[in-house]
């Protein structure tokens, strides 16, 4: 029996690697000659890095880099030499978990943290970069990164302006041509999971700024800033990006990739699902076993999970879910094509405890699940 353990990460608990060796463990419990292939996931956010380089054989890459507010942090990426591909999840360097509440200045905040990530990769010889854009603190239309990689913004007397989406406004002109030429000849897959535009009532500013701290006066004046920006900015390169689906992402972060670099946008999740090679892995499987902290009305929607159910419904093999709790949200999940959600809390306890607990719960309940899946093919 081929069994797939193909998890994204119970967040707080344990990574989607933990999982998927929990999950394995639980098999073999049952069945010891099982064949489980570990297959650990995530959709482009927090664990992307992890996910993609425990299933590739690749390594973390520290780097000191600075974070939002120009403060020196320790950062890393995922490196796969065999590949030259980088996996930068962005929130590494410049996110905003990085900054305590108090600290927090989405005005100031600049990208430039998750450029010195790129040109370190760039640096190793990385000729594909994933990036994950979640998680950011910034709105700065990705100033900040592009600097890092050697353009200039300057002012009316030619000086740099200062860091920060809000120092946009005084944006007279722009210098692209120490911009690292290696960026454009690298294949770029941007991690990104919404549509908004850079700008407008939906844009980068209106939408992710109050998240990030903003108040309704700062929306406007970053706003204000990221659309006199676009105008520079898309008048120095030759093109329009303000209105590409998901350039208002992350703070408009990915937009100088758009015009410099011509990115392909996707959802995280797919763009995991191709480079762990999970099609290949799941064709001829007899079970995928996958899982996630909550499963609940967001893992209809585009998560992790429904990338995987997808994946093996296309390949005609049944899918059972793992989850730390399960909502009545999930039932349409078994109209979809899930042969069972399973709770992995044998016991009622508190929530800390049951975080602590979590790989050895869902390796009971792995355990449990084998032994139904092998009385059910005794009957």
């Amino acid at each position: 029996m081929r069994i797939i353990c193909a998890p994204d990460s119970f967040k707080e608990s344990m990574s989607a690697l933990e999982a998927a060796e929990a999950m394995a463990a639980g098999i073999h419990e049952v069945n010891p000659t099982a064949d489980c292939r570990l297959v650990p996931m995530a959709d482009g956010g927090e664990g992307t890095t992890g996910s993609i380089i425990d299933a590739l054989g690749g390594e973390m890459i520290e780097l000191p880099a600075m974070d939002a507010l120009g403060r020196l942090v320790t950062a890393h990426y995922g490196w796969v030499a065999d590949r030259r591909l980088a996996v930068i999840e962005t929130a590494q360097a410049i996110g905003l978990e990085r900054i305590a509440p108090a600290d927090r200045d989405v005005e100031l905040a600049s990208s430039y943290g998750a450029g010195q990530m790129i040109a370190d990769a760039l640096a190793r010889g990385a000729g594909h970069l994933i990036i994950g854009l979640g998680g950011s603190a910034t709105n700065d239309g990705g100033a900040g990164l592009i600097s890092a990689l050697g353009a200039r913004f300057l002012d009316s007397s030619g000086a740099p302006i200062g860091p920060g989406g809000a120092a946009l406004i005084d944006l007279a002109s722009v210098d692209l041509s120490g911009v690292d030429p290696l960026l454009a000849a690298c294949r770029i897959e941007l991690a990104c999971d919404v549509d908004n535009p850079l700008l407008g009532p939906i844009g980068a500013s209106a939408v992710f700024g109050p998240q990030k701290g903003a108040s309704p006066e700062q929306v406007a004046r970053l706003d204000a800033a990221l659309a006199h920006y676009a105008d520079v900015m898309e008048a120095a390169c030759g093109v329009a990006f303000r209105d590409i689906p998901g350039a208002g992402a992350a703070g408009g972060m990915g937009t100088p990739l758009m015009a410099l670099a011509h990115p392909e946008v996707r959802p995280g999740v797919q763009i995991v699902i191709e480079t762990v090679g999970l099609a290949e892995q799941v064709a001829g499987a007899d079970w995928v076993f996958t899982g996630e902290g909550s499963i609940d009305f967001q893992t209809l929607h585009g998560k992790t999970l429904m990338g995987v159910l997808g994946v093996a419904r296309e390949a005609g093999v049944p899918v059972i879910m793992f989850g730390g709790q399960i909502t009545e949200a999930a039932r349409p999940l078994l109209d979809q094509g899930v042969t069972a959600c399973m709770p992995i809390v044998g016991r009622v306890s508190d929530l800390a405890t049951a975080l602590a607990q979590g790989p050895a719960n869902l390796q009971a309940a792995s355990a449990v699940v084998m032994r139904l899946l092998q009385a059910s093919t005794t009957l």
